[in-house]
């Protein structure tokens, strides 16, 4: 295994095989894949689940499983866009000390099979729901902890919307989709010239430009995305691996990434934003929305979730010092906070509303929590950063 590893770093260093690029290739995302995945410290399997001829020819979810001999509610995890499962092995250990969890590459993306998704944006996401449907089927899940990042957000959401039986607690890990566009958006110039610079062919598909690039598209990843590689220099010595990851994932047909692109407008916002129907999510799925604080994402106030479903359970939070990749800026307290979440879902109780947790002896009170983010934020030393409540 040490010396598959060295030989797949190696071969990054020297721009592939023979010192020649080449492009997208399977053997190799799967050698990239498995030396990222060797950080890990829990077991774990990976493997396909078919899900039958959704949108194609017996299609398939990429997906990986730890600790799936626990009896508790298992975590299902959703990837953003552009992503895959990789981009979760900073909360995989923590997260599946005490139970199940699954992640998946979204059909369209990662390993996942490619079909073509429908250009309708309404239509599109439903495939994309539907086959999340399928494969929990297929893994015979009654009901689990649905956790979703960026557009992985806007896709649980909408699953739990669609099955609410199947989501005994939904987590919304800065979540893409969620608020309307405004009617005039004040962008600055620069900040302009920054998306032409790096998404040139979005009216096409986002990443057009990647595959446009042909030679030098790893090289125009590893430009672009070497702020996300930095992000798991903590677990991965060599980031140039989480270059490659990337790069390979999205050099492939653009399947889920042409789905994405029939329901956005722009690149910051849903045709049909999760805020117009977010009111019609079941009052007995309880509601937990992570944001980092530096993120650039439309930060939605527990307020106005609450007003919307003064039935249910409703909960935001904002990790401080975080982007959007939050569950990577702030790894140690995005798991913590997970966790706490988890734990309240062991007991279904704790899961109906926000009385009865208040009233729950296993459950932490939100002022402990908020100590332990003050606590966690002075031992790393964050020199400088002002402490924020984390209630929006």
């Amino acid at each position: 295994m040490e010396m598959e590893t060295e030989q797949v770093e190696a071969e990054l260093i020297n721009g592939g095989k023979n010192g020649c690029w080449t492009k997208f290739s399977e053997k190799r995302l799967v050698q990239v894949e498995k030396t990222i995945l060797n950080v890990l410290k829990t077991a774990y399997r990976t493997w396909f689940v078919p899900i039958g001829s959704q949108l194609g020819k017996e299609d398939k979810i990429w997906t990986i499983g730890l600790n799936e001999q626990s009896k508790k509610t298992p975590l299902v995890m959703l990837h953003g866009f552009a992503a895959g499962l990789c981009f979760w092995i900073l909360n995989f250990d923590e997260l599946s000390k005490d139970r199940p969890v699954y992640a998946i590459d979204l059909l369209g993306f990662g390993r996942s099979s490619r079909p073509k998704f429908s250009g309708d944006a309404e239509e599109a996401e439903q495939q994309m729901v539907d086959s999340l449907e399928a494969w929990r089927k297929q893994m015979k899940l009654e009901n689990m902890i649905l956790l979703g990042h960026s557009f992985g957000g806007y896709l649980a959401t909408s699953y739990a919307i669609n099955y609410p039986n199947r989501v005994k607690h939904l987590i919304l890990a800065d979540p893409w989709g969620f608020q309307e566009r405004p009617a005039k958006l004040d962008v600055p110039f620069w900040f302009k010239l920054i998306i032409f610079a790096i998404y040139p062919f979005t009216w096409f598909n986002p990443l057009a430009s990647i595959r446009a690039a042909g030679p030098m598209g790893p090289w125009l990843v590893g430009k672009v995305r070497n702020d996300i590689s930095a992000k798991y220099s903590s677990a991965i010595d060599n980031t140039d691996l989480i270059t490659e990851y990337i790069y390979h994932c999205n050099s492939q047909n653009p399947s889920g990434e042409s789905a994405f692109n029939s329901m956005k407008q722009g690149l910051a916002w849903a045709k049909h934003p999760m805020i117009r129907r977010y009111h019609t999510l079941s009052k007995d799925v309880p509601l937990t929305v992570i944001y980092g604080e530096r993120s650039w994402i439309v930060k939605t106030p527990e307020d106005d979730l609450k007003n919307q479903r003064p039935e249910s359970y409703v909960k935001a939070e904002i990790l401080p010092n975080a982007g959007h990749h939050i569950n990577a800026d702030q790894s140690v307290l995005f798991n913590q906070l997970v966790c706490k979440v988890c734990k309240q879902c062991d007991n279904s109780e704790t899961c109906n509303s926000e009385e009865k947790e208040d009233n729950n002896k296993n459950c932490d009170n939100e002022n402990d929590w908020d100590k332990k983010i003050e606590g966690l934020v002075e031992d790393d030393d964050f020199s400088g950063m002002q402490i924020i409540n984390t209630r929006l």
